[in-house]
């Protein structure tokens, strides 16, 4: 039973494409990849000033991206937040 879990949880794993797997994440001025298709935009606040987040999907393999672009903090940046 624990085998039969664990196989379902493994394949559950997001499998990133290539280019997706390339991206430096949490660092501000990483570049991104071609296949990346620009989405919505907002705004939020860190600490006492407002960031600009911007979200993308992968068009080879259809992960979810958001790219917070906050120049008070080098290790914002890309982050995955799923398909």
């Amino acid at each position: 039973m624990t085998e039969d879990l664990n196989r379902k949880n493994e394949l559950k794993k997001m499998v990133l494409c290539d280019s997706c797997a390339g991206i430096q994440r949490n660092w501000r001025k990483a570049p991104g990849h071609p296949e990346l298709v620009q989405g919505a935009n907002r705004q939020e606040k860190r600490g006492g000033h407002l960031v600009n987040v911007t979200k993308y999907s992968c068009d080879r393999c259809g992960t979810a991206w958001e790219y917070e672009n906050d120049k008070s903090n080098l290790h914002a940046g890309w982050s995955v937040v799923g398909r």
